[in-house]
């Protein structure tokens, strides 16, 4: 791998560590009004709308709506509806960075599905950035009685379902642009959404919820079009160790804006999560071969 495709992994990720964050905030806010399926529903509905109008405006586009995997995109995109409605209904029961703690057992199956469906090399810096990703995780979490809430079970079957979308996200990307991976999911999850919804609902929404209505449409676009981004570049088993840092961001995130408690042990977590992807970048790094430049 290069060394600028790796950089582009980075930049890429960075963006989607940031819109997830971004859609828990809101989806905390929103959930005082809306239900989780009048919230999923909200993301969708803009995503088709937003993304038909920069079709609209850019006709050169349009051609990249087309896909080739239209099974493989149901299969996903249902995947992720049935996982994103049990995150996100968690995220209302239980403390952020516990919730995005046990979101990371999915590195575990994405791993080995990356190895028996993608065909992915499992290097031993992929493997030590996993164990010490994971390692982290549990410091953070420091599993105990309180760990074993009945919602701790949606957010395992989340993991797993994440690991299935993350892996199918790959293999799409392989066949199908950005534009047309992006627009799809919101198309076909939109009605899953709207007849789980009271329409009437969104007439709820005021003043004060527009900001994290807003906040959750753009950042559930930027996310999605960040991550598959990111695969484009890298290895799924390079990419998903760096999403790790979610953990500790959103430790401090649920802090500041919602009072939780945060200790040294979410910094002690953190750090066991960075040396593993600093090693596996670094192994990364030395397999990357320089880009020859034509005389």
């Amino acid at each position: 791998m290069h060394h600028s495709h790796i950089a582009r992994v980075l930049l890429w990720m960075t963006g989607a560590l940031l819109s997830f964050t971004t859609m828990a905030l809101s989806v905390r806010s929103l959930s005082k009004v809306l239900s989780i399926f009048e919230i999923l529903t909200l993301r969708s509905c803009f995503g088709v709308v937003f993304l038909l109008c920069v079709v609209l405006v850019r006709p050169s586009l349009r051609p990249q709506l087309a896909t080739r995997r239209v099974g493989l995109n149901v299969v996903r995109n249902a995947t992720h509806f049935i996982s994103q409605y049990a995150w996100a209904t968690s995220l209302t029961l239980l403390p952020l960075a516990t919730v995005f703690s046990l979101e990371f057992t999915m590195p575990f199956w994405a791993t080995l599905l990356a190895v028996v469906i993608l065909n992915e090399r499992l290097t031993s810096g992929r493997i030590v950035a996993v164990v010490l990703g994971l390692i982290g995780v549990l410091v953070i979490l420091r599993p105990g009685i309180a760990t074993f809430h009945p919602a701790s079970l949606l957010i395992l079957g989340a993991a797993f379902g994440y690991a299935v979308f993350n892996i199918l996200t790959k293999k799409i990307s392989e066949t199908d642009s950005v534009f047309s991976i992006v627009f799809w999911m919101n198309a076909m999850q939109a009605p899953i959404g709207l007849a789980g919804s009271d329409w009437a609902a969104f007439l709820k929404l005021g003043y004060a919820e527009l900001p994290a209505a807003f906040g959750f449409c753009i950042a559930g676009m930027s996310a999605h079009f960040c991550l598959t981004n990111a695969y484009r570049w890298g290895d799924a088993m390079l990419v998903l160790p760096i999403d790790f840092l979610r953990v500790p961001l959103i430790a401090v995130i649920g802090w500041w804006f919602f009072g939780e408690t945060i200790d040294i042990f979410v910094f002690l977590g953190a750090a066991i999560m960075l040396a593993g992807i600093l090693w596996n970048l670094r192994t990364e790094a030395k397999k990357a071969q320089p880009i020859v430049e034509d005389p």
